[in-house]
């Protein structure tokens, strides 16, 4: 018999992507540096003081770019009723930032848990069942066909660079109007939005890697103007890059 909610800490070395799969309702909370996870329709990041509420028996992929800290919790089926979605990233709290750090004293064992153990864990899934409700909006369509996924991956590439849409066609090997046909119908948008919120995702993982400037991060990205890179993080955000970065610390 394991316990029927139980967390734990750990630090990874950055790792190509691999699936992840549990038959318990995962809390994925990032304490230092961002995660990637690829879920069936979209790409998210995962910083500090962010986490992911993956329904039991759902696969998604994860991809370490960076070393990173993280806290897991795991609720049995019977314990928590079903998540909102299969996945969401979401914001944590401060209380449900206190409410991990004090469940990762209780780790998997056969022993059940005790009285207050249990109230502490079930106050996370409430407050974390809530906050999945008003989802991170820090996410990105993952494409159904081959020729779109090529698309996106070739921009994900070279989002640093001066890149043109006709470029992203002709290494799929579409006519601009087919892919922008396909944008449109796989994920809704234009590839111009597309490529702003993949510039914003990476952003996001560049500022929760290290200290480098605002600046400087925009520039990786494929910024030249600083206001134009702050008006998109705002946009998709709802922070500038500074108070984003800010609300990694506890």
């Amino acid at each position: 018999m394991t316990r029927e909610a139980f967390a734990f800490a750990r630090d990874f070395a950055p790792a190509p992507a691999a699936e992840l799969r549990v038959d318990r309702h995962y809390l994925l909370c990032a304490a230092r540096g961002a995660l990637r996870l690829e879920t069936r329709d979209r790409v998210a990041v995962l910083p500090p003081a962010r986490a992911a509420l993956i329904a039991a028996g759902e696969p998604i992929r994860v991809t370490i770019p960076q070393p990173v800290t993280t806290s897991s919790v795991l609720f049995a089926v019977d314990f928590a009723p079903p998540p909102p979605a299969p996945v969401t990233v979401l914001d944590l709290s401060p209380l449900a930032r206190a409410l991990v750090t004090e469940c990762v004293q209780w780790p998997d064992a056969p022993e059940p848990l005790p009285a207050y153990a249990r109230s502490i864990f079930a106050a996370l899934a409430a407050v974390a069942w809530r906050s999945a409700e008003d989802p991170s909006p820090v996410t990105v369509p993952a494409g159904r066909s081959a020729e779109l996924r090529r698309a996106l991956a070739v921009t994900g590439e070279r989002l640093g660079e001066d890149l043109s849409f006709e470029e992203v066609a002709r290494e799929v090997g579409l006519a601009p109007r087919s892919l922008a046909r396909r944008f449109q119908e796989e994920t809704g948008a234009t590839w111009s939005a597309v490529l702003r919120r993949m510039r914003v995702l990476r952003a996001i993982e560049e500022l929760a890697a290290g200290e480098a400037t605002v600046t400087a991060v925009a520039h990786r990205v494929g910024y030249t103007s600083l206001s134009a890179f702050n008006a998109a993080f705002r946009d998709l955000t709802g922070r500038t890059p500074s108070e984003y970065r800010a609300s990694f610390r506890p």
